[in-house]
């Protein structure tokens, strides 16, 4: 978090504020989740050197620290130096703290803190800087009081102390105790730490302890300090108290006065008159073994700690120290308001005013001398109250007709309205609103109200204490922010206006005596240009006159080098707006032109596709004279130099510079001529030059001959210039000059922008060659160089990348997988390996949901000419020309074997995302589209055992462990099941590939001669080809395993497929398939055997004859009948299915006739009642023809001796059957 201070601008102080909406109620935020910084306990300390948040048990401390940010700039931020857990007893939780800088006791101290304690409260209510239990209950807030100096006689000097408050008693600690018993412990510590000793006897600590009584519920506190009544007072409250006869005392007693805020009265005047309680000891001996003390302060190394070791600890631990009584303190006098409970109460610096919110969104001002409340604003829900403080300068004394009375001080109360993100500064008593700044609603408005422990009248006397009054800590940012108020801006309406334009007058004069002026007005976006060239040419002149020995002469330089980079951004926009246009010609380069001109023209319809910007960020935005200037520095030869900064400024320059001479609007060699005469290096102009273009990529490709034209004569102009392609350069040696244009064409991504920039500079960097040549030689020969070697390469590849760019763009059709097109460069496919260009193209495969077939049609070039074009455009694919070209382009890059390894691990990896949606069928395609290789990339690459594997035996254990959930395998039963037979497939065609394997020999793998330079990672089929072959007999054995579960989930058996193995088979399954593992004998188990001997085979054929006539499949189930043994039995379960289908075609079916209505009426009532209570719904097919039912009515007679019990039930259900067959 950076500490940056808000300083002074008039245009915050005005009243700006009240022209607009001026409503005090905030706007409530419906449906907003409360910030998670509101939840924490944040605590600052007032040096702003030391930040506390804490969250139920655990906290962070962050520390102050230098840093030098990107700019050079040092800035103090706040760093992380201790997290972790304070709790000790079980369940309490961090409910208040405070961080206490300490005073340096050394005479040479300034007044900066020696070290910082921090004091942390509890629920359980231990108060631990050193864990000490002075009440049992939970701590609801921390506060501190520290030495104040007197502003003027007669102002009570104020003891120092630590106040805690709990539900129900205050806690207060002397803070001269606290101070020497804090130094006291730090130094044993670090003594004992020293002589490797962990025995430690801290001194007693002094405490007092009231019990506030009265109130029904208390929130928080505030400690106002020792006062004295005045006589008449003393005199008013004894007549009050005691009655007429009431005796005063000769002189006033001092009482310590604390205000309380909570419920029954909303706010309790408490005082506590001095001698009433005497101070309780307390022995911090057995809270020094802490386990706080040692995981907190002994962390925070520099900070308070004790360690023993564990058993001391767990057996101090177990006694808990004694709780002493409260001394009850009566409530004098509060605000009733039954309704009202207030949240909190802050104490002004001066202990008169108190600030005090509630539960009605109300801020109160309290007046604690008279116990009144004098002010109140209404609609700050949750405020946040803070208070500063603010001392009359001595410039302002000087106008001001007090200036022989003592330094006046101003008070302002700062509120944090977090619903409506808003802080407010008003003048104390009854004044204004002076200040309103907008910031973020979820702040923290932090405000210590104290300064430094243990500073006295004496020890203060030539200190500045640096403490901040409020700071507002912004989460969003990690921005901590003070507040500073000018002083005049409490004063009277009548003198605020001359005391405002006194400050500013001071202001500025002490400005522009010095070099800020002027690089503040540099800075400023909106002055004119002519305006800056004339102050500044004003300044120069002035320091010319002046005595050298007393000019600035960092302030002389500056003007120098600001004139110059002014005078070069006036005529930079004058060219800008000549009429002069230079022409070139494009002789020469007209024929690449040509050659690429259709696949630039369908480029640029891919990505001239609207997209989303902001105006800000548009090149087209004219650049600012202080954009300009900060990106300019002069030199000490007094040349200028760019300063490279965001990518964002650098093509905004270069766009000020060049796009209007790309564009022909301007004379680009006059524009050359005044960069070059203003001494900015050839080789930054370049790289200006490049960026901008490969920006303005879909600008250039609207106008491509003009554009090139005009980059080819900006390109000579700068090769042209001084100190741009070396005078020794050797044609047979690489230039740095074209090597940088080379460096920034196969770095980007702009493919098409790059290839014709690669165009251009190879003509330029030819022309030189040719005019370097050795003039012996003859004109017809032409110069063969290194240099030009590269540039062939380079185009080449450009061409290469621009075709599979193209490709790759193309959108997928509706309902293929969709996503974002992949970005090549030469640089990206170099660096992805020999397998790069085959990866981009799987991924495109991918996206548009290519099937293997027609895949493997494009690849091996079995296109027909005849194929509807229309019907291919709507499949996604692009352009039959685009395949082609990517075909011929890379003829091995693109080889079947290689591609088709990188398709097969592109669907496995999309699959392994999210299998419900990707099916593993089309992988297992793929694998039968090219089996005869791609096993062993499948075999070996980590894909099975990456992603395959894992979920196939995750499958597995759910199915033998009903317990374990779907989360485990990442698939519904569905997706698990079609993934299973995909298992089955792919294990058959590994068993297939091997025992073929001795016939088929290994590819070949090559690239193209101009990507012979890759030097990423080895493709995956070369990594493929160099693993083992698999071992047939485990293969098998997981095949076995994979076809019981496929069985398993498609007909939802019950079962446990590992308990079908023996241990060897269990301890074989899901090793890697290229080892050797002991396997089953493949004997049967006799005792599986003898269950089988068991099984009555003709149970199985009665089950089959009722499953088919279930079916409605009669003719087949006849068949099967003839093989019946037990002709009973099955008469009988054939007599409940033939009753089914009779009652459904009398009682269920939706055409009933009326005869067989009246049948129903004539048939015997033992069979009426014996087909009512028949249930056809579990018959799969009840539409079956009477003739078939009166056929098996037939069966069963036959098959049903006359004695048995239901034959003549069977002969019922056949005159039933006749009677309905003669009635259709």
């Amino acid at each position: 978090s950076a500490d940056n201070e808000l300083s002074w601008d008039t245009s915050d102080w005005e009243s700006a504020w009240d022209s607009g909406n001026n409503k005090e109620e905030e706007e409530e935020t419906a449906g907003q989740s409360e910030p998670w910084l509101q939840d924490c306990v944040v605590s600052l300390s007032p040096c702003a050197d030391l930040l506390v948040v804490a969250h139920e048990h655990k906290a962070v401390f962050l520390s102050a620290k230098w840093r030098t940010d990107e700019s050079g700039r040092e800035e103090m931020t706040l760093a992380v130096s201790w997290t972790g857990t304070l709790n000790t007893e079980e369940g309490e939780c961090v409910s208040s703290s405070i961080c206490i800088p300490l005073a340096s006791q050394k005479r040479s101290s300034t007044g900066r803190p020696d070290w910082t304690c921090v004091v942390v409260g509890f629920t359980s209510g231990y108060v631990r800087f050193y864990t000490e239990l002075l009440h049992e209950d939970s701590v609801l807030r921390l506060k501190c009081r520290t030495y104040e100096i007197p502003r003027h006689p007669g102002v009570t000097e104020q003891h120092e102390e630590l106040s805690i408050l709990y539900p129900a008693a205050l806690v207060t600690i002397d803070g001269f105790s606290l101070f020497q018993s804090l130094r006291a412990c730090r130094n044993q510590v670090a003594r004992a730490a020293a002589a490797g000793s962990d025995m430690i006897q801290p001194p007693p600590l002094a405490y007092k302890k009231w019990g506030l009584q009265d109130m029904d519920t208390i929130v928080d506190h505030s400690s106002v300090g020792i006062m004295t009544l005045c006589v008449f007072d003393q005199m008013k409250n004894a007549s009050i108290l005691g009655g007429f006869n009431a005796s005063v005392k000769g002189s006033p007693p001092a009482m310590n006065q604390y205000v309380t805020v909570g419920g029954g009265p909303y706010t309790g005047f408490y005082y506590a008159i001095e001698g009433s309680s005497q101070p309780l000891l307390s022995h911090v001996a057995l809270a020094v073994a802490s386990k706080l003390t040692s995981a907190l302060f002994s962390a925070a190394s520099g900070w308070l700690g004790w360690s023993k070791n564990k058993n001391e600890e767990e057996a101090v631990q177990k006694q808990k120290p004694k709780v002493e009584p409260a001394t009850p303190l009566g409530i004098r006098f509060g605000l009733p308001d039954s309704r009202r409970h207030g949240e909190s109460i802050s104490l002004s610096p001066c202990n008169t005013l108190a600030g005090v919110t509630d539960d009605f969104g109300r801020v109160t001002l309290l007046d604690l001398a008279r116990g009144i409340a004098v002010r109140m604003w209404k609609g700050y829900r949750d405020a946040q109250l803070g208070w500063l403080q603010v001392s009359e300068e001595q410039g302002d004394r000087e106008f001001s007709p007090s200036a022989s009375l003592p330094r006046r001080h101003a008070l302002f109360l700062i509120i944090y309205a977090p619903r409506r993100g808003i802080l407010e500064v008003w003048a104390m008593q009854q004044g204004p609103r002076v200040g309103a700044f907008t910031v973020g609603k979820h702040c923290r408005l932090l405000y210590a109200g104290y300064r430094l422990m243990g500073v006295n009248s004496v020890t203060s006397q030539g200190w500045q204490l640096h403490t901040q009054q409020v700071c507002l800590l912004d989460p969003t940012n990690g921005a901590l922010r003070t507040v500073n108020i000018p002083f005049h801006l409490a004063l009277s309406d009548k003198k605020s206006e001359r005391a405002k334009d006194m400050h500013l007058l001071k202001r500025l004069t002490t400005i522009l005596r010095s070099r800020e002026a002027l690089e503040s007005l540099l800075s400023h976006k909106n002055v004119p240009v002519s305006c800056l060239t004339n102050i500044t040419h004003t300044v120069f002149d002035t320091l010319k006159q002046q005595d050298p020995e007393e000019v600035d002469t960092a302030l002389l330089q500056l003007c120098s080098s600001q004139l110059k980079m002014l005078q070069l951004y006036s005529d930079i926009q004058q060219l800008h707006s000549a009429a002069e246009i230079e022409q070139d010609s494009l002789e020469g380069i007209e024929d690449e032109l040509s050659s690429v001109g259709p696949t630039l023209k369908r480029y640029a319809e891919l990505t001239s596709r609207p997209s989303v910007s902001f105006a800000q960020d548009s090149p087209d935005s004219p650049l600012p004279a202080q954009a300009f200037l900060s990106q300019m520095e002069c030199t000490e030869g007094g040349e200028l130099k760019v300063v490279r900064g965001s990518d964002t400024d650098w093509n905004h320059l270069g766009n000020f510079l060049f796009w209007d001479c790309l564009c022909g609007k301007c004379p680009l060699h006059k524009v050359c001529d005044r960069l070059q005469q203003a001494g900015i290096s050839p080789q930054q102009l370049l790289s200006l030059l490049l960026s901008m273009w490969l920006q303005r990529e879909k600008e250039v490709l609207q106008k491509p001959n003009e554009t090139v034209r005009n980059l080819h004569a900006l390109l000579i102009a700068l090769s042209n210039m001084k100190g741009a392609v070396e005078v020794s350069w050797d044609p047979q040696s690489i230039s740095p000059w074209w090597q940088q244009v080379r460096t920034t064409c196969i770095q980007s991504h702009n493919v098409a922008a790059a290839l014709l920039a690669a165009l251009v500079a190879y003509r330029a960097a030819k022309a030189s060659i040719t005019s370097r040549a050795d003039s012996k030689l003859q004109s017809e020969w032409e110069a063969v160089s290194l240099e030009l070697e590269q540039w062939v390469v380079c185009v080449r590849q450009l061409e290469d990348v621009l075709v599979l760019q193209t490709l790759l763009l193309v959108p997928p059709s509706q309902g293929a997988a969709g996503g974002t097109a992949a970005q090549c460069s030469i640089k990206t496919l170099l660096e992805g390996g020999t397998g790069g260009i085959a990866d981009n193209v799987s991924k495109w495969v991918f996206r548009h949901n290519l099937s293997p077939e027609r895949l493997k049609e494009i690849v091996q070039k079995k296109e027909g000419k005849n194929m509807d074009d229309k019907v291919e455009q709507q499949a996604g694919e692009g352009r039959k020309e685009e395949r082609e070209k990517m075909c011929q382009r890379f003829p091995h890059s693109l080889s079947p074997d290689l591609l088709f390894a990188h398709c097969c691990w592109e669907y496995v990896v999309q699959w392994n995302k999210d299998p419900e949606v990707h099916a593993l069928t089309n992988i297992d395609i793929i694998y039968k589209i090219y089996e005869d290789w791609v096993f062993n990339d499948i075999n070996q690459k980590n894909d099975t055992s990456t992603f395959v594997v894992k979920r196939f035996s995750a499958a597995t254990f759910l199915i033998e462990k009903v317990n374990l959930v779907h989360t485990d395998v990442g698939m519904g039963d569905k997706a698990m099941t079609s993934f299973l037979g995909c298992c089955v497939q792919l294990l058959q065609i590994l068993m297939e590939a091997d025992s073929a394997v001795e016939e088929v020999s290994a590819p070949e793998l090559s690239v193209e001669e101009v990507w012979s330079g890759a030097d990423g990672p080895a493709s995956i089929a070369e990594l493929a080809l160099e693993q083992r072959g698999v071992h047939y007999p485990l293969v098998q054995h997981h095949c076995l395993l994979a076809s019981l579960l496929h069985a398993a989930m498609t007909f939802s058996l019950k079962m446990k497929p590992l308990s079908l193995f023996d241990s060897k088979g269990k301890n074989a399954f899901f090793r890697d398939l290229t080892t050797i593992q002991l396997m089953p004998s493949g004997d049967m188990d006799p005792g599986l055997v003898s269950l089988r001997q068991e099984v009555n085979p003709d149970i199985l054929r009665r089950h089959l004859v009722c499953e088919l006539y279930n079916q409605g499949l009669d003719l087949r189930a006849e068949e099967v009948m003839l093989e019946v043994e037990d002709k009973d039995v099955l008469g009988s379960q054939l007599l409940v299915l033939t009753g089914q289908r009779l009652c459904y075609s009398l009682l269920h079916s939706q055409s009933q006739t009326q005869a067989a209505m009246e049948l129903l009426a004539r048939l015997p009532p033992t069979l009426c009642t014996w087909l009512k209570a028949m249930d056809p719904s579990e018959l799969r097919c009840p539409l079956v023809p009477l003739s078939q039912t009166s056929r098996l009515v037939g069966r069963l007679i036959e098959i049903l001796p006359e004695n048995h019990a239901q034959y003549v039930l069977a002969l019922h259900l056949l005159e039933a059957v006749e009677a309905l067959t003669t009635e259709d």
